[in-house]
Parts: structure tokens; sequence; C-alpha cells
């Protein structure tokens, strides 16, 4: 174990990078040269997008997968299919990625942001009726870092208001609430294919139901507003153009092939990870409901305590810890702290019915509630020893107290 700390001059515990992501190999090559070489590029000239959502719908035990571009059209598509539109509320939570809510402002909707509980990151489903009103239309869970939420108590809430709940499963491929997989527990469910995810595309997106009124409206949404017998100039509805090329349907059908392989090294790096950090008084990883049979591990959450680290703050540990080799972030800024959302609801007052009302100011009670702050610990193949040996040595042994706090 190393003397000192590496952003102290000591020697980092990780010298050589964490593999890349994503991973790929000839099974990709063969596939997308398939959808190339056919001429056929196009989801409705060709083979691979159908495939992939037989696939993926089977994967996430649902009986119906769309195919769109991205995880955020996903969301756009999926909530015009349950009329979601200008003046109506989406009740959501402020701790996720900014596209759960821009695709609601895509709809001309607002969003009513509902506080998380502080131990899991999750929506509180106990908060969730107070914020309920008459023009409310749905509820979306955001399943943040792989991790289910409650949904046993949201759609509880959801069904006695008779509400719609769209899972934002974004980072939650085949992730798992008592033995069901996400997405179609609820109404309908979205999904991202995004470079990062666990299930990569580079882009890509899913919507998955069981169903069959939201999937067929959402498919004819998605393919320009045309019914499933419709000709080239026949259209039933306005729509848009949300289909996903041949060539992502071909590179995620490859994918999906390795997919379950990949959780089970994250099953078990995180066993390990929480295993270690065990031993650490002040990082705390986020409790794991135990109705949750399977987390996808996007993320590891940890909340980080720094009177226990001397009082450092969050940005010295991770400072330090990227010094070791080991990558770390902050976690998500709660919406609510975004400028671009406060200026997005004021272009919107006097245009739309009910977006006259100030944004809910959800940003002080997330920001105490965070006082022991989120970070988000990599899941690389291999080396996960040494993330375990950067925080339990170095930080354990309590170097870090004897850095002097940084100036204001």
């Amino acid at each position: 174990m190393p003397k000192h700390l590496a952003i102290d001059g000591g020697t980092p515990v990780r010298t050589s990078a964490f593999p890349s992501w994503p991973v790929w190999g000839e099974r990709e090559r063969e596939l997308v040269l398939e959808a190339l070489d056919s001429g056929n590029w196009g989801e409705l000239s060709g083979d691979k997008v159908q495939a992939f959502e037989n696939r993926f719908a089977a994967h996430q035990l649902a009986r119906f997968a769309l195919a769109v571009p991205n995880g955020t059209q996903a969301l756009e598509v999926g909530f015009q299919a349950l009329g979601i539109g200008p003046g109506d509320e989406v009740i959501t939570t402020a701790y996720t990625f900014i596209a759960t809510v821009s695709a609601i402002f895509a709809v001309g909707a607002k969003p009513v942001f509902v506080d998380i509980d502080p131990r899991t990151n999750l929506i509180d489903p106990s908060l969730i009726e107070a914020a309920i009103t008459a023009r409310t239309r749905a509820i979306v869970p955001v399943h943040i870092g792989g991790q289910p939420c409650d949904l046993d108590g949201v759609l509880e809430v959801a069904g006695r208001h008779g509400l719609p709940v769209l899972e934002d499963a974004a980072q939650a491929v085949g992730a798992e609430w008592k033995g069901t997989r996400v997405g179609a527990i609820g109404d309908l469910g979205t999904f991202s294919f995004q470079e990062s995810k666990n299930l990569s595309g580079g882009e890509g997106g899913a919507i998955v139901t069981n169903r069959q009124d939201l999937h067929d409206l959402a498919w004819s949404l998605h393919n320009c507003g045309r019914g499933p017998a419709s000709g080239t100039f026949d259209f039933e509805r306005l729509g848009g153009n949300y289909r996903m090329t041949e060539l992502t349907g071909a590179l995620l059908l490859a994918q999906l092939e390795r997919l379950e392989g990949q959780m089970a090294v994250r099953d078990r790096n995180a066993a390990i990870l929480t295993d270690g950090l065990a031993d650490i008084s002040g990082l705390e990883p986020t409790l794991i409901d135990e109705r949750v049979t399977r987390h996808a591990w996007h993320l590891y959450q940890i909340r980080y305590d720094a009177p226990a680290f001397g009082g450092r703050s969050r940005e010295d540990f991770i400072a330090a810890l990227i010094a070791e080799g080991i990558p770390a972030s902050a976690g998500y800024v709660p919406l609510t702290s975004i400028d671009a959302i406060h200026r997005s609801r004021a272009a919107r007052r006097g245009r739309w019915p009910g977006h006259d009302l100030a944004l809910p100011d959800d940003a002080p009670r997330l920001r105490r509630r965070h006082r022991r702050y989120p970070c988000h610990l990599p899941q690389g193949r291999g080396g996960v020893a040494l993330v375990k040996a950067a925080t339990q040595g170095a930080y354990h042994r309590g170097e870090i107290s004897r850095r002097p706090p940084r100036s204001k």
C-alpha cells in the first residue's frame, strides 16, 4: 500500500487504463456488413431492425418493442402515444439526465418534480400524490443508474388516480423488479442505446409495452403517421420519422448477444465493490430495495460523508481517486438547478395553459438530502480490486485528511 496519495506525489494504485467501452468484434462486423451489402439500409426495407425489436422485446419480457433513433425520441413518442400535449403535467424526478424533461417540454407539457428517496436516488412514491393536479396526465419514474424504482408504490398511486406510468429505463436494460424486467411493468417504458449504455448501438432507443393499442399508436407516430396497411402517402395522423436504420439494428443485434455475459461481470464487480466499501466509514452505497431482483449496474453510486474524511470536500475526494487512476464523477445535477430548464419554462408562460406557474423549487431540498453527496465509480472489466485498494488503503488510513483544505 502506498505511503502517500498519488495526488500528493505518491504512486497511483492503477497505472494502466481501464478497458474501453463499448466492446465489439467479428459478430458486430459480420451483421453490420450484412446490412450494408444488402443495400436495404432503412427499417422499412430491411429485416435487422425488426429482428432486433423481436429479440429485445423477448429479452425484456414484453409483448412489443419499437426501435427508434435514440432514447430521447423514445420518450417523445411515448408521451405522444399517451396523448400528452400542451398544458398537461407530467410527474417525474429532478435527479435524472436532462432528456427526461426535454422530452416533456418537446410535447408541450410541464414537468412537475417529486423529490427522491435519499437512500436510493430514486423517486419517492410517498410524495407523488401531493403533486397530482387536475392537469396531471402521467407519472415517469426513472430507474437511475440501472436500479429499479419502487414500482409497487408508483403503480399503486397511479392506479388510484387513473394515470399511466411511463418507465424511463434508459440506464436499466435487463434490470428486474420482483422477477419481471423493467419497461413493460408500467404502461410502457423507454430505453437508450447511446454509446455509454450497457447495450450500445452508438445511438438508439426503444419503447416496450404489453399494450397492443399503445404499440400500434407508437408505431404509427414513429412512421410519419402511417397505419399498418397504409400506402406511402396514406396518413392516419400527424407523426414523425423516428425510424432506426438497419445498420444500427444490426449492431444492436450483435451487442444483445453479449449482454447477459456482460451483466454477469457487472454483477460480480458490484459485489466485490460493495464488500470492500463496507469496511470504509463515510462511504455508503445506495440502498437496494429487496424487491429488486436484478440491478443493471450502469452506475455504481455511493454517498460520500465529508466529516468521515476530515471535512474534505467531495471534489477533493474525486480528484484524489482520479489521481490514483480510478475514474469517478460527481453524479447528476438536479434539473431544478439548470438554467436551461428555467428558461424553457419561462418561454412557455402565457402561451400554453399551465405554463404560467413557476417551477417547483426542489433544488434546496435535494441538496439538503444530498449532504452526503453521490459519486459514481466505474464498473471496469477487471481492476475492481484496485478500485477497492485506492479507496480502502489511501482514504481509510486517513491520508487525505492531512492535506490542507482548499482556499475558497
